[in-house]
Order: structure tokens, then sequence, then C-alpha cells
């Protein structure tokens, strides 16, 4: 397991400038293709190649840095959502995904079917090592807005969020990565998703990203790889 993550990110996290995250976000980064899926790391272990980091190592390296922001995408990073988007595609569009662009699942997913999300157990692990610190812990999440939900008080009873701010419904662009304004705006400085938009999103707004690996049995495919951008990723997260 690789020791460099606080040398890397959380250490330097305060004193890096936003202008070189920036100017190196703007720029259309491809991965090497160096990562690994769940499934692939499920089989083969836990590969040098990766940077590793588990929940104490996170916390050692924040260990006498004030309270800060810290970030959560949602789905298949703390929530393992797969029953509610599986019912979606089952009843909205069964060959397709374009349920996904359907109003009327979102409206079912946000107002009712996150009763079926099953919280992850490494969310409970980082939400708790950060609310103890006094850390401010806000949800981003990729999904299209609707006029109700009940995402933000789920949240709120499966954590414990003591300080619970709405979730942030940010929605998804063909063009431009939704979350990164919101990452800014509220002046995270770690954000944990599964995605690789999470890993971009993340830098593009000085933040440091750190990859939650998906489920295997995820109904989101393709796997992401994880590590594929070179960022830490928390070991045995993808439950």
């Amino acid at each position: 397991m690789k020791k460099t993550f606080a040398a890397l990110t959380i250490s330097s996290l305060l004193a890096l400038s936003l202008v070189s995250c920036s100017a190196m976000a703007a720029q259309k980064v491809t991965p090497p293709d160096t990562g690994y899926t769940t499934v692939q790391l499920t089989q083969m272990g836990q590969p040098k190649s990766v940077d590793w980091v588990t929940v104490n190592q996170i916390a050692q390296q924040l260990k006498g840095k004030p309270p800060m922001a810290v970030g959560f995408d949602v789905d298949d990073t703390v929530l393992f959502s797969s029953p509610g988007f599986y019912r979606g595609q089952k009843e909205f569009s069964p060959n397709s995904l374009s349920f996904l662009n359907n109003q009327k699942f979102w409206n079912k997913m946000n107002c009712g079917w996150d009763k079926f999300s099953i919280p992850k157990k490494i969310g409970r692990e980082l939400i708790a090592m950060h609310q103890k610190r006094g850390d401010d812990i806000y949800f981003i999440t990729g999904r299209d807005p609707s006029k109700c939900e009940i995402t933000t008080q789920y949240l709120k009873n499966v954590f414990g969020i003591k300080n619970m701010h709405k979730v942030i419904f940010a929605g998804t662009s063909k063009t431009t990565n939704t979350k990164t304004p919101y990452i800014k705006a509220n002046n995270i400085k770690i954000y944990y998703g599964d995605s690789d938009t999470d890993i971009t999103a993340a830098r593009a707004a000085g933040a440091v990203g750190i990859r939650v690996m998906r489920a295997a049995n995820s109904t989101n495919r393709p796997l992401a790889k994880n590590g594929d951008y070179g960022e830490e990723v928390v070991v045995n997260s993808q439950y």
C-alpha cells in the first residue's frame, strides 16, 4: 500500500493554489488505462500500481488541520441504489437506458425509491470520521432534480448527519461537469465519488478527488476503473 497520500494530496491541500489545479483541470485529461474495475480487483487483490488509502490514513493526514467542507457523491458512493435504478429501467425502458432521461423515473427515485437504497459500510466509516473532525458534509449527486425528494432526510437518518445540508441535485450534461461549480461554490476540499467524472469534477474545482469503489453488482455499467487517473482509492470501499 502506497504511503504517498499525504505528500501528494491532503497534506498539501490547503497550501496548493487553485490556479495550478484549475489550469491542469482545464486540459482534457485522457486516463492512461491503468486502473482496474471492482470485478478485476476482486479477482486479483490490491495491485501496487493503485494508490490505496484507508479511512484511518485519511484521518491521520487530516490530523491537526481545521474543520473543512467535504463532499460525497450519492449513488454507488455512499448508497447502493441499484434497486431503484433496476426498477426504473424495467418500468420505463426495459431495453435501453432512456429511462435516465425520463423525469417520471427521477420523480420516483428521488421521492420514494431511495427507501430501497442500501447504505454502504464505507459511507458510514468515512462520514463518521469526518463528523468526528467537525467537517461540514455536502452531498452532490448527478441525478436530475425533482419537485419533491426524500434523499436528504434519508441520508441524514441512515448516516446520522448532525448538520445536514439539502442534497444538491446537479443533473448531468454532455458538455460540462455539472458538479464542479457546486464543489467550488461550497469550498469543498475533498470530494469522494465512484465515477471518473467525480474525480475530474473535484480537480477542476481545486479539490482532492478520492475514489470509492463501485460495487461489482451495481447496475451502473460499465464499471469504472479505479485508480485510472492516479487518484487515491479507498481500500475495501465496494460495500
